[in-house]
């Protein structure tokens, strides 16, 4: 079965015309939402007749050549924080951490420096002191938005082929359909390295989590320059992004017992939604509250204390879901012992699991908040998206992009971990399933 995996059998997302259709259209879908966002009031405007339609992508491309230019400015600041971040990967202390074993390479586990956070550490106090000494200051990330935007479009073409044909010349691929544009889509390689570093595991954390919350830092810099203070919305966003980039440092050594490591390869599907997609079109909320006068999206103390409340919860879930699962798999492996770090969740760790023994070989947990849910983790991640875009309330549809595009992701990428699961355990998933009778929401669904 494992060999039958890692070997390409039908095409995904439509094939190569509806990959291609991918590749050209979210560049142009986050331009357009950039624009209304940004020159609207956050309207979804379009053409309103035929012969308007001419005039109306004139105006889209003059935004685009005029406000969102590849500059050199842009290409410094993006670069030095690429730059920075495989530096700090490098070179920073970190956890060792070994991954599941790989079947393309004969069931090894591949071992993992998990130094995002103390990466993390030194961003942030890099960040304050140019900050602090008007080096740099954080308010022109927000300022310089579409510029950054473009040349972080850039790095994801880029990097994209560049992964793909270092795979190609070095015979380091797999599950090749013989489509070029295909194969670039989903990738050719599994586990690309450059030294220590897996560049896999370091695009998913460094560069997206991190720009996600220096956005959201420039914002309320942005706001207190502005207007002498920080509202709650964008108190709430700072807190939000740095939660859960927060989660992604502190909890790296998780990553490498995800299905993202040891199964997705790294592609454009992977690759330019880590170094564009997700840190220029998730806080589309924090773009609108930067330029927007807080009256128009304020909220009642009960308001405040009702979407608070509610990604505080979500969050305790969503983390102590994603440690029951990860120290589950460790434990299979022999791993007792786990890394501390702050903060530590009550229940992130089962006593005495419950499992389903596969036929082949692993174990499917049943205990935790997996009892309840076969993705527990996935609801409280989307119930989380859905407040970034609820705190600005309903000025505008453009901030809940991110929730409405996270739950159709979520929910193809559960189609094909279900799909694969059944492949892989048979009549063992079948009983799983069972056990487990919700996909997502507990009684629900």
């Amino acid at each position: 079965m494992d060999k039958r995996l890692d070997k390409h059998e039908t095409y995904e997302f439509g094939g190569p015309l509806g990959v291609c259709f991918i590749m050209s259209f979210f560049p142009c879908l986050m331009y357009y939402l950039w624009i209304c966002l940004t020159f609207y009031d956050g309207k979804l405007v379009h053409p309103s007749s035929v012969d308007d339609i001419k005039p109306f992508l004139g105006k889209m491309w003059q935004h685009i050549v005029t406000d969102a230019s590849p500059n050199a400015y842009a290409w410094k600041v993006y670069s030095g924080m690429v730059v920075f971040q495989l530096f700090l990967a490098q070179v920073m202390p970190g956890f060792q951490q070994q991954g599941l074993p790989v079947p393309s390479l004969g069931y090894k586990p591949l071992m993992y420096n998990c130094n995002a956070l103390s990466s993390l550490y030194a961003t942030l106090v890099t960040a304050a002191v140019l900050h602090y000494y008007n080096i740099f200051r954080l308010t022109e990330i927000i300022d310089n938005y579409g510029h950054l935007m473009t040349v972080s479009m850039f790095y994801g073409f880029g990097v994209s082929l560049g992964t793909y044909l270092y795979a190609i010349i070095s015979g380091d691929n797999i599950r090749l359909s013989g489509n070029f544009f295909y194969d670039y889509f989903m990738g050719a390689c599994l586990n690309p390295r450059i030294g220590n570093i897996d560049l896999k595991m370091w695009a998913e954390v460094r560069i997206p989590w991190y720009i996600v919350f220096l956005l959201s830092v420039s914002g309320a810099c942005k706001q207190y320059e502005t207007l002498g203070y920080v509202t709650p919305n964008m108190a709430f966003m700072v807190l939000a992004t740095a939660l859960y980039l927060n989660a992604c440092a502190k909890g790296e050594d998780c990553i490498p017992q995800t299905w993202d490591m040891y199964h997705e390869k790294w592609g454009f599907l992977v690759i330019f939604w880590n170094l564009s997609g997700v840190p220029f079109s998730y806080v589309y909320s924090v773009v609108y509250m930067s330029t927007h006068d807080p009256e128009t999206y304020r909220f009642s103390t009960l308001g405040y204390i009702t979407i608070y409340t509610t990604i505080l919860t979500a969050y305790y879930i969503w983390d102590t879901a994603m440690a029951q699962k990860s120290h589950f798999k460790m434990q299979t492996q022999g791993i007792t012992k786990f890394r501390k770090t702050f903060p530590q969740l009550p229940w992130n760790t089962v006593e005495n699991p419950t499992y389903i023994q596969t036929a082949h070989g692993n174990r499917l947990l049943t205990s935790g908040f997996w009892a309840y849910s076969r993705k527990p983790n996935y609801v409280a991640d989307w119930i989380m998206s859905f407040t970034w875009g609820a705190i600005v309330g309903t000025v505008s549809p453009i901030p809940y992009f991110y929730s409405v595009f996270f739950i159709v992701v979520l929910i193809h990428r559960c189609s094909r971990d279900f799909e694969r699961c059944a492949v892989k355990y048979g009549k063992d998933w079948e009983r799983y399933c069972s056990i487990v009778k919700y996909k997502f929401i507990p009684y629900v669904y």
